[in-house]
């Protein structure tokens, strides 16, 4: 570091509210740390800002010193885009404070919030904003680039209930965007990913769900799977809104609702939530379990709290990921006979496929409200996912994600697929997941950061 970044160092760690810390400092080691365990990087300045003027600071910084920027949120990014080597990492975890007016069914949530931290404050009041299904996930990385989950089907995407954000952009501005104010920069932070600024805070509209919701999981093996696809494909499009089911290709989990037999075992799984009533909950499960006999099932009333933390052990800290998606127009039989045939190759049990059938809720916002990566016509979310317990067996898994993706093309929307679930971001992939709002992101990205200082992301080249 020269001297004068050796004194622009210490000045920006006098204005800081929050932390300034660079390798061999207390803190450091476990600021720097990342969710997928593939990613080692070490950067030479971490801010753990605790204000918006904290982020502003450290941005100015960076610029100055031409240190390359990441920001770490929940630090779960595929690509370990969250932190970066000899650079400057923003590391928002101490920025996680979330807000709830519940006569107004606002929430604010900074921009270092987890799910967990925004489930837990709008529960408290019965209410929720859609998001993930992992909580120790982050906010602000989740919701930029759509964010899908267990309440979609019912009320849309995270971006689709958000009414403003604050943003930090690249020459140190801090920004409201809404649709009233900074009106361009709120469309492309509604599905544009981290490309504009940091976002440090974000203002989300919140539904009545919960606290108690319906849950049930059943479970049917790998032979199976061809008649159990072709029965979820005629089921669930004609549920009421408020079932969402996700198909999962997985491995029974060793829990205690699962006969000790089939621990481990091979097969595929519908996972059903249920936000209305009872019956209609166990109706639902009733038309599956009637046409197919799962090889077993549970369901039971729980906190949407709870549901919302079952993955959250599968998806600790320390494995080794790999993940890519994409979008199906149907599960038609030839989908099926290439998913059905390449699933049971994988080698690690923690590896998983899972599907989304979006509908009702992901289709009331209109396709150009948002720069969300996908048009709003019903389809399916698949999302690809290796995960191992050691690095040793993250290349068998990466290639059998690749040769089930690859096998999966002819049958797909085009290459385009959800950003979040990009670990490989490309520009080419990228172009065709915003298909025409591609030109329009561009022309913003250059507006707000012409010098691409924010592209360690699904970046979108100025």
């Amino acid at each position: 570091m020269t001297q004068l970044a050796e004194t622009g160092f210490d000045a920006l760690r006098a204005i800081l509210e929050g932390l300034a810390l660079r390798p061999g400092e207390e803190g450091y080691d476990e600021a720097r740390r990342l969710w997928n365990a593939e990613h080692d990087r070490r950067p030479a300045v971490i801010v753990r800002p605790r204000s918006a003027a904290d982020v502003q600071a450290a941005v100015r910084y960076a610029v100055a010193e031409g240190l390359e920027i990441a920001v770490r949120g929940g630090a779960h990014s595929m690509a370990g885009l969250s932190s970066v080597d000899d650079g400057l990492m923003i590391d928002l975890s101490l920025l996680n404070q979330v807000s709830v007016d519940p006569e107004a069914r606002r929430a604010r949530a900074a921009g270092g919030a987890l799910l967990g931290d925004l489930d837990a404050a709008t529960q408290a009041h019965g209410l929720a904003v859609p998001a993930g299904i992992v909580s120790h996930t982050g906010v602000g990385g989740l919701v930029l680039g759509g964010g899908m989950g267990l309440l979609t089907r019912l009320h849309g995407l995270s971006i689709d209930n958000l009414e403003s954000v604050q943003v930090v952009t690249a020459d140190g501005s801090i920004l409201r965007a809404a649709e009233d104010e900074n009106a361009d920069l709120f469309w492309a932070v509604r599905g544009g990913g981290g490309n504009f600024g940091v976002v440090t805070e974000f203002e989300f509209r919140l539904h009545p769900a919960g606290p108690m919701v319906n849950y049930g999981i059943a479970f049917w093996g790998a032979e199976q799977g061809t008649e159990l696809f072709r029965l979820a494909r005629e089921v669930i499009p004609a549920l009421p809104r408020e079932v969402n089911v996700v198909i999962a290709c997985l491995n029974a989990p060793p829990a205690p609702f699962v006969p000790e037999e089939h621990h481990f075992k091979l097969g595929y799984a519908l996972v059903a939530v249920g936000f209305g009533p009872p019956e209609q909950h166990a109706d639902a499960m009733e038309r599956f379990r009637e046409a197919l006999p799962p090889l077993f099932e549970f369901a039971t009333p729980m906190p949407y709290v709870a549901v919302q933390q079952l993955l959250d052990e599968p998806n600790a800290w320390g494995g080794y990921h790999y993940e890519k998606g994409a979008y199906l127009e149907s599960l038609s039989d030839e989908a099926i006979e290439v998913i059905t045939e390449h699933f049971p190759r994988k080698t690690s049990p923690m590896s998983v496929s899972m599907f989304y059938h979006l509908d009702h809720g992901y289709l009331e916002t209109a396709d150009d409200a948002t720069a969300f990566s996908g048009q709003r016509t019903e389809r399916y979310a698949m999302f690809i996912i290796a995960s191992t317990p050691v690095l040793e067996a993250l290349d068998a898994e990466r290639t059998w994600v690749r040769t089930l993706w690859d096998a999966l093309q002819p049958h797909t929307i085009n290459i385009g697929s959800y950003v979040n679930g990009m670990a490989e971001p490309d520009e080419i992939r990228i172009r065709a997941s915003y298909g025409d709002k591609y030109d329009r992101l561009l022309e913003i990205k250059r507006k707000y950061d012409p010098d691409n200082v924010f592209h360690r992301n699904q970046n979108i080249r100025p």
